[in-house]
């Protein structure tokens, strides 16, 4: 970061509402900016969810009451997601086998479409792209997967030696806030709750970032745009690959 410049990076506060549709008008603007002095930028990410709605733009779905999301919320607190789960199940087989269900956003967002519309989330979703100024080259770095959770592990680690607890105690009073929802906070949280120890919570974070890689491995070797290099591959090779796809 001290070589590259990079964008998007605490430039929001967790006290501001922020969604993928914000995410995708924000990140247009800014590569209209950047590609009138660079013929390549570089998006770095693993949400599958948000990379796809600058390549390809974002599905079109009616507003609903907000009463719904909050009710849903509700019934999220009091009952527990496994309600939600099964009532998406009932209402959008097709969503309930595409959309995160883990994600307790999205599957309230899908949720409340089914319900304030009347259709199926599934229904809404785009058939096809939207028109870019640019064509995406998409290159996606892999491991084994011993290596991909051994590194897992160790970043959890640095985190947590590099202040990850601290940091989530200060936070602590805003846990019910949608930007802190993520893992690594809501773990240490119920460390705070006292209802979990601290090693538990650790190992969760580990075990809920390994299975939060294993959805973007799913995710990802779906799309076959993607072209896969072994992380120990020569950076040249990945450069070559760019340059032959690039239309001067």
């Amino acid at each position: 970061m001290n070589v590259v410049k990079h964008h998007f990076i605490q430039n929001r506060s967790i006290f501001e509402d922020y969604n993928v549709g914000d995410y995708e008008r924000d990140t247009i603007i800014k590569l209209n900016e950047l590609f009138k002095f660079n013929s390549v930028v570089v998006m770095v990410g693993g949400s599958g969810l948000y990379i796809n709605s600058v390549i390809d733009g974002l599905d079109d779905f009616p507003a609903v009451d907000p009463s719904i999301r909050e009710k849903l919320k509700t019934d999220l607190i009091e009952n527990g997601i496994e309600i939600l789960q099964q009532k998406l199940k009932e209402l959008d087989p097709v969503s309930f086998q595409k959309v995160d269900i883990d994600n307790k956003q999205r599957l309230i967002r899908a949720l409340e479409i089914c319900i304030g519309t009347g259709k199926s989330y599934s229904s809404f979703l785009k058939k096809g792209k939207t028109k870019r100024n640019f064509t995406p080259i998409k290159i996606g770095i892999t491991a084994d997967r011993d290596i991909i959770y051994g590194r897992i592990n160790k970043r959890v680690d640095i985190m947590m030696k590099d202040g990850l607890l601290n940091e989530a105690k200060i936070l602590f009073s805003h846990k019910d806030l949608n930007a802190l929802q993520t893992v690594g906070y809501k773990e240490l949280f119920k460390y705070f709750d006292k209802e979990w120890d601290l090693d538990f919570a650790i190992s969760e974070i580990k075990k809920n970032t390994r299975r939060f890689a294993k959805r973007q491995g799913t995710w990802f070797r779906k799309d076959t745009e993607i072209q896969w290099f072994d992380y120990q591959d020569p950076i040249q090779n990945i450069l070559k690959y760019v340059d032959s796809k690039i239309k001067y």
